[in-house]
């Protein structure tokens, strides 16, 4: 499991025009499920991306995490993620989880971050959405699983 994690200043996703998840400080995070994802990866995702310290203290060092500054988070499911393009042009996507593995592990990651106390909206599963992200910093990382 992987997640572009963006620190924001807010963040939006809608559906056909109409905002279906929308937050204010705190992050923003695509999530793509892999072939052989399991909850047990949802859980150390979701945990590690409840707990970075990458907002900034008093001193302008990233000592504080979103759950520090009272942040919320808006969680997009992104198959694309696991996206290979070392072949061709047209990326493949072999790699990521059909709908049927990744929607749950999906829901179980989200709910990970409901159960440490965060505010989580949330984009539609397998839907074309727009998504806004004002990135703050801008700061954005890749985490992933302990599976990769």
């Amino acid at each position: 499991m992987k997640a572009v994690v963006q620190r924001v200043t807010k963040g939006a996703v809608s559906v056909d025009g109409k905002t279906i998840g929308e937050i204010g400080r705190g992050l923003v995070i695509l999530l793509g499920v892999r072939n052989g994802d399991t909850a047990d990866d949802a859980r150390f995702l979701a945990e590690k991306c409840a707990n970075l310290r990458i907002f900034s203290d008093s001193e302008g060092k990233f000592n504080l995490s979103c759950r520090d500054v009272g942040g919320e988070m808006l969680v997009v499911s992104q198959f694309t993620i696991y996206g290979d393009t070392r072949k061709g042009r047209r990326p493949s996507f072999i790699d990521s989880a059909p709908p049927e593995i990744a929607e749950p592990l999906y829901q179980s990651f989200m709910q990970n971050l409901r159960e440490f106390g965060f505010n989580v909206e949330a984009g539609e599963f397998g839907a074309m959405m727009n998504v806004e992200i004002h990135n703050d910093g801008p700061v954005t990382l890749i985490v992933e699983s302990k599976g990769g």
